[in-house]
């Protein structure tokens, strides 16, 4: 707001200067009042940069060509180069100040307090005071402070903030909640399962306090350019004062002073340090308010530029909610085949375990179970009540020599055997997302991707029948986790068009999200390992939200590209036209603050862009 005062206070002085005859002492001083005004601020900037050993930057130029004019008697000029450029200023702070206000609503999901039951009563402390295994209360209409499991109540949480998806969503007594959700109603007692700084919210804001310290190339082009252009310029300003008038009589060392600072004014970086960053802060603000966390500018240009798509099938093309669609037994009672099978898995935590668990609906007594080796991309092997039991796939009954029966079935099979002797199968069905069909259409006619892969430890069968519907270009089953690295290291060695990205639900897939050139986790919210490994977090299950990040991307690049062109010709024209004399002093400012104020305003539309994305 000083700033503000000063400019419109400087703008006044300058009418009143123009305007009324005034004796020449008194405009002299109104233009010195008026360039310390507007001026002093950046001259201070440029000393105190000089002892910092920054020689070269905006600061130093501005000062260094308005102080020339000055000492040729081009007040007005220098008066009205700091204060275009005092106004470009304005703009970038009020460009910068839109982006990080779209940041700051993410901010929003940062908890106040916790309401931490001690003994009946309910006291408010800090959420970082808060320990695992603690309880506290949520009532309606608070942010949950932390993850937890609810041990009293019912309600409706909004996760809008995080998922971007203005969507209640119904908890009882055992569900988990993540904290930044917002409790609509009802009372809710939660179990603390992560301390603070382990928190989703936690995670979540330090990804995006921290995505600009990830440059991507085009940044860091930038920034080496400014680095290198700045002292050449300078060094060519030196000549163009110097040199001309030993080598052309006509021209006078004023005229040429005046051309060396015409040029140093136009020469200034500005346009292209300020808006290449705030374009690429722009589409990541633009995204988190998507619902979606990209973590850094590096990640974004990556994800502008992929051309290959790989997709794990379980959870992320599928709903990942497997359902008993079928029990057949050989020798005993479908139900206790079943219950063998439960026990079996028990202290399973895979989605196929928890679907037989849920299917059995009875309480499972874990003492009957002992030597449990769940085997990687296979399944079972434990002794239930000092019986050898098998429960998984064909390559598990492989290992042990089990012969199984071959069923031609398009869903996916999980044999049972007891002491080596098969018993029967469980038939376990998956659904494919109602939105994965016109994901991946969109990803192809919008995006243009160009192949489409999938890869799954799921049987032949069921995966060529969810390729087929999907119209994926290539599939591969059987696959065992360290398979899949594998297959996308051979698949990063082959050459192909642009980046390859993978996809898939975090909770088991970190090792291939790191090793590809964009590791993008779907769905995968409350999910350390996903959070972690992934360059890319889409924060709830749509995979119409991959388009939209990789159109976010895209478009934030093509602003970034059209920043840098225009900044550099238009800087490229007037340095060519100001070294000639054929623009003065004032054109100059235009070709610095016009150009910053104009590449500014577009970088803004990296952010603005992103709301049409928004429902």
């Amino acid at each position: 707001m000083i700033m503000v005062f000063r400019i419109i206070l400087v703008i006044v002085l300058l009418i009143i200067n123009t305007l009324l005859p005034l004796p020449d002492v008194c405009k002299l001083l109104i233009y010195i009042i008026s360039y310390l005004l507007v001026g002093l601020t950046v001259v201070i900037d440029a000393i105190k940069n000089l002892f910092k050993r920054r020689f070269f930057d905006e600061n130093f130029l501005m000062s260094l060509a308005t102080i020339g004019a000055l000492i040729i008697n081009q007040y007005m000029e220098a008066v009205l180069v700091m204060l275009l450029y005092q106004i470009g200023e304005l703009f970038q702070s009020y460009a910068v100040g839109k982006s990080r206000k779209s940041i700051a609503s993410l901010m929003d999901i940062r908890p106040d307090y916790a309401n931490k039951e001690i003994a009946g009563k309910l006291k408010k402390v800090d959420p970082k005071e808060i320990k695992i295994g603690d309880l506290i209360v949520v009532k309606a209409g608070e942010k949950i402070p932390l993850d937890g499991i609810i041990k009293k109540g019912s309600g409706l949480i909004d996760s809008s903030a995080l998922t971007g998806e203005s969507i209640f969503k119904k908890v009882v007594k055992g569900d988990e909640v993540l904290s930044g959700c917002i409790n609509k109603n009802g009372l809710l007692t939660i179990k603390v399962t992560k301390d603070y700084d382990n928190s989703t919210v936690a995670k979540i804001l330090d990804l995006v306090e921290n995505a600009s310290n990830k440059k991507a190339k085009t940044e860091k082009f930038i920034t080496n350019f400014a680095r290198y252009y700045t002292p050449i310029v300078v060094i060519l300003a030196i000549c163009l004062a110097f040199l001309p008038p030993l080598l052309i009589p006509d021209l006078t060392f004023t005229e040429c002073l005046k051309r060396a600072l015409t040029f140093l004014v136009i020469s200034c970086p500005c346009a292209l340090v300020i808006s290449v960053p705030l374009g690429f802060f722009g589409g990541i603000g633009g995204a988190s308010r998507n619902g979606i966390l990209i973590k850094g500018s590096n990640h974004l240009e990556a994800l502008a530029k992929i051309k290959t798509v790989i997709f794990d099938k379980t959870g992320t093309l599928t709903k990942g909610n497997f359902e008993v669609a079928k029990v057949k037994s050989v020798k005993l009672k479908e139900n206790e085949l079943l219950k063998i099978a439960a026990l079996a898995e028990s202290y399973s935590t895979h989605p196929i375990a928890d679907s037989i668990k849920a299917a059995y609906k009875h309480n499972i007594d874990q003492k009957r179970v002992n030597d449990v080796n769940e085997i990687a991309g296979k399944g079972i092997d434990a002794i239930v009540d000092n019986r050898h039991v098998y429960v998984g796939n064909e390559k598990l009954m492989k290992k042990f020599n089990i012969t199984v029966p071959k069923e031609d079935l398009n869903e996916t099979v999980i044999y049972v055997a007891i002491d080596n002797e098969y018993m029967g199968y469980i038939l376990i069905a998956d659904t494919i997302k109602k939105e994965a069909k016109l994901a991946l259409e969109k990803l192809k006619q919008e995006n243009h991707i160009k192949k489409i892969i999938m890869l799954t430890g799921d049987n032949e069968k069921v995966a060529s029948k969810v390729a087929k519907y999907l119209a994926i270009d290539k599939f591969y089953a059987h696959l065992l986790p360290i398979d899949k690295v594998n297959l996308v290291e051979s698949f990063l060695k082959e050459k192909h068009e642009g980046n390859l990205a993978f996809i898939g639900d975090g909770i088991n897939d970190a090792p291939v999200l790191t090793r590809c050139d964009v590791g993008i986790a779907m769905g995968a919210l409350g999910s350390d390992a996903a959070i972690e490994a992934a360059d890319v977090v889409i924060m709830d299950d749509n995979l119409l939200k991959l388009n939209t990040a990789i159109s976010i991307s895209k478009n934030t690049i093509k602003i970034v590209k059209q920043n840098i062109y225009f900044a550099i010709g238009i800087k490229i024209l007037f340095l060519l036209l100001g070294s000639l004399g054929i623009v003065n002093m004032m054109e100059a400012v235009f070709a610095d603050v016009g150009v910053s104020v104009i590449a500014i305003l577009n970088s803004m539309r990296a952010l603005h862009i992103s709301k049409k994305y928004l429902k």
